[in-house]
């Protein structure tokens, strides 16, 4: 029987275990997005995990829509990105970096003013984390056919980037109701052009992003993460099993190395009482590794990796809080509460001064 603590083959790399450290924001980086020196301590300090995947990191000036996220879109970005993988490998990790377009649910805080941009002119209800402090979510511009292959190149930029920093790979974040998730859901995606309308339309665009970059780095250095049925940043979907299992194929022909769903257990603050369970469809339809996350905990990630639903799970706030998390799970010891009100801090406190098993 499968275990968290069997080592797992993702593309060329062998993985000691398949605990994975899930990608949280943490507002980290400076104001101008250039990522900080303390970032390559919090991410050593978890690489026991099978894979460490890192926050979302915004791929263009466009993208950028969380106060102090980092971006991978300069020459400087990557020199401050350089530590971390370097960090990771040298205490036996491996990382992959999460590439990032917040679309809609940016604000003119971010743009110079201007409106953020999205597949339909539809605001989401919500609050934006702007440098002045949480501002409502405003309409988007709907982005023209013509403007897309830019933005795919944004995104083919910022893995080349990941690459040259020393990532081992990229996660596209196309979940959690950001830039690729808003044009695959039709609450959001309301198009009438090759974009928008049936399910192939609306997965056009996030399968012309997945098929560049993984032509420019590699499909076995290539994730990608979705959210089919999370209400995050106010998304929906009419048919998350007929989108998905349309998205799996493809993604699957693409040759993707892993599929990571996010798929919150009953009790989860993300969990969607309403919404079908969209995993088995996707471990029928993609060939590739499955990765899924959603208020796991030791026995929850056991039981879904003895189904056979996925081949490893990520953790986001128990790793968040435990450093040390693959020994804490392996022997059952006592696990650190987060602290929640350090989860966007711009301190150590609440990011790399959780302490480890002694």
């Amino acid at each position: 029987m499968t275990s968290l603590f069997d080592p797992l083959a993702l593309g060329p790399y062998s993985l000691s275990n398949r605990v994975f450290l899930a990608p949280m924001t943490r507002g980290r980086a400076t104001a101008d997005a250039v990522p900080t020196p303390r970032m390559a301590k919090y991410y050593a300090q978890r690489a026991s995990g099978g894979l460490l995947i890192s926050e979302g990191v915004q791929v263009s000036p466009q993208g950028v829509g969380w106060q102090c996220a980092p971006g991978i879109w300069t020459d400087e970005m990557v020199e401050a990105w350089k530590p971390v993988p370097e960090a990771v490998h040298a205490a036996g990790g491996r990382i992959f970096m999460q590439l990032w377009h917040l679309g809609r649910v940016s604000h003119p805080d971010f743009q110079n003013g201007a409106a953020p941009v999205g597949p339909s002119a539809i605001a989401a209800a919500g609050e934006s984390h702007t440098p002045g402090g949480k501002k409502s979510y405003v309409t988007p511009r709907a982005l023209k056919a013509d403007e897309l292959p830019g933005i795919v190149q944004d995104f083919v930029r910022g893995a080349k980037n990941a690459i040259a920093a020393g990532f081992d790979g990229i996660e596209l974040h196309a979940a959690n109701g950001y830039l690729l998730d808003q044009f695959i859901r039709d609450g959001a995606n309301k198009r009438d052009d090759d974009y928008g309308g049936s399910i192939e339309n609306r997965w056009r665009f996030p399968l012309e992003v997945a098929a560049a970059v993984a032509a420019a780095i590699g499909a076995e250095r290539t994730g990608i993460r979705v959210s089919p049925t999370g209400r995050y940043n106010d998304m929906g979907d009419a048919d998350p099993v007929g989108s998905y299992t349309y998205g799996a194929q493809q993604l699957s022909k693409l040759g993707v190395v892993y599929l990571h769903a996010v798929e919150p257990v009953p009790g989860h603050m993300m969990h969607n009482p309403d919404g079908p369970a969209v995993l088995p469809a996707l471990r029928e339809h993609f060939s590739g590794i499955v990765v899924t996350n959603g208020g796991f905990e030791a026995e929850s990630a056991a039981a879904v990796l003895k189904e056979g639903l996925a081949d490893a799970v990520a953790f986001g706030m128990p790793f968040l809080a435990n450093p040390d998390l693959v020994q804490r799970l392996k022997t059952g010891a006592e696990q650190n509460a987060p602290d929640f009100a350090t989860f966007y801090s711009d301190t150590d406190k609440g990011y790399a001064d959780y302490p480890a098993l002694a």
